[in-house]
């Protein structure tokens, strides 16, 4: 069995005005119906994400792993 590509970065709140989860910028749709989804529709939405996390009202408060991850590796994220 192939593991399936997640954003979910474990902040699972929706921001009522975008209707984004503030985590990982999915809707309530993508993300119930994420394992379902095709591998290419998935990547898709993905790569939609980082726009979408930018129109949320509010950040998650803490450190997200892939914010760790690009500090450790020197790269700057968002501002």
């Amino acid at each position: 069995m192939t593991a399936i590509e997640s954003p979910c970065i474990l902040v699972c709140s929706i921001d009522m005005k975008t209707g984004y989860c503030f985590g990982c910028g999915r809707t309530r749709d993508e993300i119930s119906g994420w394992l379902d989804m095709t591998s290419e529709t998935r990547r898709t939405i993905m790569a939609e994400l980082p726009a979408r996390l930018e129109t949320v009202e509010r950040k998650p408060r803490r450190e997200t792993r892939r914010a760790r991850m690009a500090r450790e590796r020197g790269e700057v994220i968002g501002s």
